[in-house]
């Protein structure tokens, strides 16, 4: 769930067949939806759901860009991406998978800290945070992986955290700290069960 800076509400479904972002204002009225349940079109898919909008594959976190109205989605838990949306209308805007590079649903195999890094987000693509500078954060959880981008998804920077950790890896969610240059990344670690500062 999610409020966003004009007090919309937005709520994602990642559980088995949900694939679905659902806007509504503040006292709960529907606004619109994006993706449909039990349905999805891979990581590719740009306006196959309903209106228009794109499909969804197990969305997993989300935020709106209050300087641009967009609406970034971590398209996460089935699909391998980063997708934007218009916030008003929910309408495809663009999408990237890691380095920026189109997304590949192939399956990468699992995770191997001895193997060269993936060229590919792996399941699920956890998380997305907009920095006051206009950064993309993005998790990459099972890779131990945050990367960073531009809005229009140019890759920057990544950074690696407990590389040898298995099971659900290391990067789950990420947040930015409150001093004007947002000098600080936190990131909670499910899997070691601990709080990084970056």
């Amino acid at each position: 769930i999610y409020v966003d800076h004009m007090d919309y509400v937005y709520i994602a479904g990642n559980g088995g067949g949900n694939h679905q972002v659902l806007k509504l204002t503040s006292d709960g009225t529907f606004v619109w939806q994006i993706g449909k349940a039990g349905v999805t079109g891979g990581s590719n898919d740009t306006n196959g759901g309903p209106g228009g909008r794109p499909l969804l594959g197990q969305p997993a976190d989300m935020e709106v860009d209050p300087k641009t109205n967009e609406l970034y989605i971590a398209d996460g838990y089935q699909n391998k991406r980063v997708l934007v949306v218009d916030a008003h209308t929910g309408l495809y805007k663009r999408h990237w998978g890691a380095y920026g590079n189109v997304p590949d649903d192939t399956p990468p195999g699992a995770y191997n800290p001895n193997a060269p890094v993936a060229t590919q987000f792996r399941n699920p693509v956890h998380c997305v945070r907009i920095a006051d500078d206009g950064l993309v954060y993005v998790c990459d959880r099972v890779n131990n992986r945050y990367q960073v981008f531009r809005h229009d998804g140019t890759f920057v920077r990544e950074a690696f955290l407990e590389r040898d950790t298995l099971g659900n890896g290391a990067m789950w969610d990420i947040d930015l700290s409150p001093d004007r240059l947002q000098r600080e990344l936190y990131n909670a670690d499910g899997e070691n069960n601990k709080l990084w500062v970056f």
